[in-house]
């Protein structure tokens, strides 16, 4: 059943009338949510696509001159804190700033992390991989937990929605690799990521301008904690930052907090962070007994995104070095940078996601369990990597040069597998989520995200130690494994994840 909204005028929390079958049979707020994410994946995977080229170029060349190993693993703890601070985005949006709010406080945070990128010394890069990273904590959650609120729970075109949603992504995220690695070939590595400053800008823009079209736009959070308690929230989060970032200046100081234990601890909290919240949402009495049988499938889906993502993100690190050492970096005679096979995935998504949007409407009911969906895409993710083996089989060192169809091939799998996983994982999330905890269990699916990267910090280490048919050959099958698994547990999952279909 379609979510539809009656009466003349509109609401603070509802979009306007007439919206709900505006684009593409969608609710219009679809476009402004998607609009805003072409632009936030334009300029974040877009300097992602370089970040790792950029850490192991010489100083000459305008690098920071670091191992390859060394690289992956600080760009996969850098993806650890983006994704841990969802969970502080989530519960900002939920208790304190409201999502349309957060959203935007957060894509102004990412464009001004952009804007330091651009400055071409190592201090700024750091400043502004943390103000990226703070933005995108508050922004990614709670977009996603608005796209979710532009339908109704049993709405059938939900699914569909996060696919037409998810392709919007895509779209930013192969053009932001485009242009920012040509820029950062041709020109400077900060070059592409001004760039990126000036793609975040204008997906901020239309994110304004297409506000009205918005559920979930109130000034106020939806589960807002009371006056006092908010003013004790606030003073206790300025406390928290103002002692952090003294501590962290102190142990930089002393020589203890080198880059390589920064990101070890990020993957202890990794680990630990989702742990503590499933039991603190477990063992809350804002959750009903209903929605705590539903958490309990959740944990399955959430071990599988990690197992994708652990793979997804290496797309951006181990497999971006391997191209820049190992594969044909052209094609027909063209020249095209390393960088540019990132696009390939976001192009191969941008293609296949309408058609899988499409396939499930046609389906309808028929259509494969969200389980069963999220199971799929682990294989495959693992196949993309067990593909990997073949062509770097009987070769060692930077002598070797790969067919760029090899690479394109494994971003095929993976595309599609990512698909399969994030949108169904993301529509899962919204219609099990606790009430009172929505945007936090966005938050939490994020989190898994965030254990996939803090576990890629520490085997990315091993990329350039071992041989690359093995990096890439256990990898690939720990994920097939782990997909194959969700696909045995799915007769339990289609019992207990009602009302997910």
């Amino acid at each position: 059943m379609s979510r539809t909204v009656t009466g003349a005028e509109t609401s603070d929390e509802n979009p306007l009338p007439g919206d709900d079958h505006a684009f593409l049979g969608h609710p219009r707020g679809l476009l402004t949510l998607s609009g805003l994410e072409v632009w936030e994946r334009f300029s974040f995977l877009g300097m992602q696509a370089i970040l790792v080229l950029y850490f192991v170029a010489t100083v000459k060349d305008g690098g920071l001159g670091m191992e390859a190993g060394t690289a992956a693993s600080i760009s996969a703890a850098y993806g650890t804190l983006v994704y841990l601070l969802s969970v502080a985005g989530g519960w900002l949006a939920d208790r304190i700033l409201g999502s349309y709010r957060a959203v935007l406080w957060g894509g102004v945070l990412i464009a001004f992390g952009h804007y330091a990128m651009a400055v071409p010394t190592a201090a700024m890069t750091w400043i502004g991989l943390g103000l990226i990273s703070a933005g995108t904590g508050l922004l990614k959650p709670n977009v996603s937990a608005m796209v979710g609120k532009l339908y109704r729970t049993e709405d059938e075109r939900r699914d569909a929605g996060f696919a037409l949603y998810y392709m919007g992504i895509n779209i930013g995220a192969f053009l932001g690799p485009l242009v920012t690695a040509w820029l950062g070939d041709h020109a400077s590595w900060h070059w592409g990521f001004s760039a990126a400053a000036v793609g975040m800008t204008l997906g901020l823009i239309q994110y304004v301008l297409g506000r009205r079209h918005l559920a979930g736009r109130k000034h106020a959070a939806e589960f807002a904690l009371a006056p006092e308690p908010m003013r004790r929230a606030v003073r206790l989060m300025a406390v928290g930052a103002a002692v952090a970032a003294v501590l962290a200046v102190a142990l930089s100081l002393a020589g203890w907090l080198t880059i390589g234990r920064f990101a070890d601890v990020l993957t202890m909290i990794s680990v630990i962070a989702p742990v503590v919240y499933f039991a603190v949402m477990f063992r809350s009495p804002r959750v009903t007994a209903e929605e705590r049988g539903r958490l309990r499938p959740y944990v399955v889906l959430f071990l599988a995104s990690v197992f994708f993502n652990f793979i997804l993100f290496q797309a951006y690190s181990t497999m971006i070095l391997l191209a820049s050492t190992n594969a044909d970096t052209s094609i027909l005679g063209f020249h095209f940078p390393a960088g540019w096979y990132a696009s390939a995935l976001g192009a191969f998504e941008v293609a296949l996601a309408p058609v899988v949007a499409a396939l499930w409407v046609r389906m309808g009911r028929s259509q494969p369990h969200a389980s069963n969906k999220i199971a799929i895409g682990v294989v495959l993710g693992g196949l993309s990597f067990l593909l990997m083996v073949l062509p770097t089989s009987g070769h060692s060192g930077d002598t070797y040069r790969m067919a760029a169809w090899w690479i394109v091939g494994s971003y095929l799998l993976l595309g599609l597998g990512d698909i399969l996983v994030e949108t169904s994982g993301l529509s899962a999330s919204t219609k099990l989520a606790p009430r009172a905890f929505a945007s936090q269990t966005m938050a939490l699916w994020f989190l898994s995200l965030a254990l996939a990267n803090g576990i890629q910090a520490q085997t990315v280490k091993l990329y350039g130690q071992v041989s690359q048919p093995a990096y890439f050959g256990v990898n690939g099958a720990i994920a097939v494994v782990a997909g194959l698994a969700v696909i045995a547990a799915a007769p339990w999952l289609r019992r207990t994840m009602h009302p997910v279909h």
